[in-house]
């Protein structure tokens, strides 16, 4: 990556948003399950063509939302004409040993949702569904077309009895925009 190109990427990154930063509670008012917190959200990306070629970017922001500003808010780079496939994971690292909220939303995929948008050129499609096949977003495939800049956003709906895989339905748990880049 040149010079030139490293320093837009970093001077864009400032560009991007956060919200909503929160896990769902449970809806059943006789259990109690308080919000928990995500701190953390980390895309892993590996080319499909090159499995050896594996990075992750991550947005971490440690008291949660509000407080102090994150400590890591990377940028998406790809490359043109290529395919990755991406997992997605939800950390609380505010707790020792870190708790994986990843796992709540697999346990409960008939109720949860990842939406992902991109302005860049860049295509992102599901690749795991729920028990009814809606789609989950966990895992996705990512491709690329032609070099270009915009914003991916990363949000993750709790839709319990709504899920029809409309993105705009349900509450927000978690909303990232990420700075991206297909060079």
């Amino acid at each position: 990556m040149n010079t030139t190109f490293k320093k837009l990427l970093l001077g864009f990154t400032a560009l991007a948003l956060v919200t909503g930063f929160s896990a769902c509670k449970d809806d059943d008012p006789g259990v109690e399950n308080p919000e928990e917190l995500i701190t953390t959200l980390k895309l892993t990306f590996t080319d499909s063509a090159n499995t050896a070629n594996t990075f992750t970017v991550t947005f971490a922001d440690p008291d949660g939302p509000g407080g102090n500003t994150p400590t890591t808010y990377d940028s998406i780079a790809l490359q043109a004409n290529k395919t990755y496939l991406v997992t997605t994971q939800l950390l609380n690292e505010s707790v020792t040993p870190a708790e994986d909220i990843t796992l709540e939303v697999e346990e409960e995929k008939d109720d949860h949702l990842f939406g992902y948008s991109s302005t860049a050129n860049i295509n992102i499609s599901a690749t795991d569904v729920d028990n009814n096949n809606l789609p989950v977003g966990i895992t996705t495939k990512w491709k690329t077309t032609i070099a270009s800049v915009g914003n991916t956003t990363v949000v993750l709906k709790h839709q319990p009895g709504i899920k029809t895989g409309d993105i705009a339905l349900g509450e927000t748990d978690v909303e990232v925009v990420f700075y991206t880049a297909v060079q």
